[in-house]
């Protein structure tokens, strides 16, 4: 495993899922971890569980989307642990899915303003920080969709903002390169986690694609989704020093689903 002791990460969405899996991975390699959830219960589980690794643990309620929450969270990491070396910024949302006609603006800024504002602010409160701290890594939660797949009926928002995280992701390693910032994305496909229990769906029938795949869509799998483990061991990897010379680079983590689609 990956050695980070004496590093701090800020990891979003660490409640469950994906960001659950890489807070704990990152804090077994010796991270201290503040991890950041809407929803108190869930965080303060997540730290409970860091802390009985015998790890270092904050746990911070925020919004992602709110400047003054995210302004509020890496404070009171800074103020916890004295600097910050990492982000996963994990924390999105599904969304609506539903036809380009029959999305309603409020539905389409909603996704927008959670998975794509929520990833602005947390950069841009984490980067004075990382660059005090001599540098770090970002790693940036995309998705196969709007990166590799456009297949999914009625995604449209959904994958506008996955499609700009990965470009945010390759604007940003050049510009925060010369301050030694490391900033790259992973693209899961479908993996075991919470999100599906926040997308509402309508009319998909009308945008669904009509193809038919072979048997088991994740040839790797057998059609079987992926664990967040597959994702946070990537996470781990792309945060530590193995991947020094590794940035702007989007990962697809998806046993091969994206080829098929």
């Amino acid at each position: 495993m990956q050695d980070l002791k004496g590093k701090t990460a800020l990891v979003t969405g660490a409640g469950s899922g994906i960001g659950k899996a890489a807070a704990l991975l990152l804090a077994k390699a010796g991270a201290n971890v503040a991890v950041l959830s809407r929803t108190q219960e869930e965080i303060d589980e997540t730290a409970a569980e860091i802390e009985a690794l015998g790890a270092k643990a904050i746990a911070v309620t925020a919004d992602t989307s709110e400047d003054a929450d995210m302004r509020d969270a890496v404070a009171k990491t800074i103020e916890r642990f004295g600097k910050l070396d990492i982000v996963v910024a994990n924390a999105g949302i599904n969304g609506v899915w539903a036809p380009i006609e029959d999305i309603k603006p409020d539905e389409w800024d909603q996704t927008i303003t959670v998975n794509l504002r929520g990833t602005y602010l947390t950069i841009h409160h984490a980067v004075p920080h990382l660059e005090a701290a001599g540098g770090g890594a970002i790693v940036i939660i995309s998705s196969i969709n709007g990166t590799r797949t456009f297949t999914t009926p009625g995604a449209s928002a959904y994958s506008a903002t996955k499609a700009a995280q990965v470009a945010m992701a390759q604007q940003l390693a050049l510009e925060l390169g010369p301050r030694k910032i490391r900033v790259n994305a992973i693209c899961p496909g479908a993996i075991e986690s919470e999100i599906s229990d926040n997308t509402q769906s309508r009319g998909t029938e009308k945008t669904k694609i009509p193809v038919d795949f072979p048997k088991g869509d994740i040839p790797i799998t057998d059609g079987k989704p992926g664990k967040a483990d597959d994702v946070a061991e990537a996470i781990l990897f792309l945060v530590s020093d193995a991947s020094r010379h590794i940035t702007g680079s989007p990962l697809w983590i998806d046993g091969g689903q994206g080829l098929l689609r």
